[in-house]
């Protein structure tokens, strides 16, 4: 469990009077940053892939135009949530999920050992990667984005993206590549500023109702749970007090939305502690973040929902959470 200091001698109501204060006074410069995440090269956020799988992702998502290192992440989370062992109903295997079928056809031996293994990611990846090019290939004479055709290929075949010119008219489908194409912004390192939550303020306003309050591990805030948080509870219910669905544990939290630095962080941002800096799935900790470098979080058993620094040795990041980065992971 994270150890942090607290402001001690603290009454609650002077607590939210000086949380207000910060709140205020860092909205009033956030009109002053440039919305959007810029132009340029694709490369992929601190940590938000496992570290044992970055360096593939960044290599072969760049293998071809119609894929970038953040999409490919995207699909192998949605597909997978990273996990090499995975196995549906439908017997799709791995981390990319192959139907035997269609890697007897598609995977191909990415590490060069001689043998095209299906539940080893050093293949699977690369030929996930493969996979998205061929069916861009397919599709390279159809209009419009390239991108969202050789998602809408994946999921419906690449015979209706031709038979359409595009994206077809099926619901399921234009989910797949909505989904994809917004789940991908969270995977993606910012390049300048990334704009500021519109529910930020009703966010912060819901946890700070509940300051002083006990934690409670699995905690969701209902009847039954005595109105307790747990850390991730707490998130997702002011999330919630604002329209936006979070998925329910801290690690998926992070990927519901784009990531600003330290210095670019604005009331609203969920923030993020881990002991392995490098993979956002150990992520063990969250919090929403209030500005002035503090933070209200439900911290652990025995302790209370309170106002405290952010700036401790295992500070992994943040998330500008967003409806459609909520949404993304909502659909997966």
């Amino acid at each position: 469990m994270r150890k942090v200091w607290v402001v001690s001698g603290v009454g609650a109501g002077l607590a939210l009077s000086f949380v207000a204060l910060l709140v205020v006074g860092t909205y009033m410069v956030a009109g002053n940053l440039a919305n959007g995440i810029g132009k340029g090269a694709v490369g992929l956020a601190k940590g938000a892939v496992p570290a044992q799988y970055q360096n593939l992702v960044q290599k072969w998502g760049n293998l071809c135009p119609a894929i970038n290192p953040a999409l490919l992440a995207a699909q192998l989370y949605q597909e997978s949530g990273w996990d090499p062992t995975a196995k549906s109903p439908a017997d799709a295997r791995g981390i990319a999920q192959f139907i035997p079928g269609t890697w007897a056809t598609h995977g191909i031996d990415g590490d060069k050992d001689g043998d095209r293994n299906i539940w080893d990611p050093a293949d699977a990846i690369p030929s996930a990667a493969t996979y998205d090019c061929t069916l861009a290939g397919y599709v390279e004479d159809v209009g419009g984005n390239a991108t969202h055709n050789m998602l809408a290929a994946y999921n419906a075949g690449s015979y209706a993206v031709i038979k359409y010119g595009g994206v077809p008219p099926y619901s399921e489908t234009q989910n797949y590549v909505k989904t994809i194409t917004n789940l991908s912004k969270s995977f993606a390192r910012p390049v300048g500023r990334v704009s500021p939550s519109r529910q930020a303020a009703g966010a912060i306003s819901f946890a700070q109702e509940h300051l002083g309050e006990p934690y409670l591990w699995g905690g969701d805030g209902t009847p039954e749970d005595g109105g307790r948080f747990d850390c991730s509870g707490l998130t997702k219910a002011a999330y919630k007090s604002v329209g936006v669905t979070l998925p329910r544990v801290a690690n998926d939290q992070y990927n519901a939305g784009q990531h600003p630095k330290r210095d670019e962080l604005l009331p609203g941002d969920l923030v993020f502690f881990s002991d392995d800096l490098t993979n956002s799935r150990a992520i063990r900790h969250v919090g929403i973040y209030v500005g002035g470098g503090y933070m209200i979080d439900a911290p652990r058993t025995g302790a209370v929902i309170r106002f405290t620094p952010i700036d401790t040795p295992d500070y992994f990041g943040a998330t500008r959470v967003t409806e459609d980065g909520a949404k993304a992971l909502a659909q997966g």
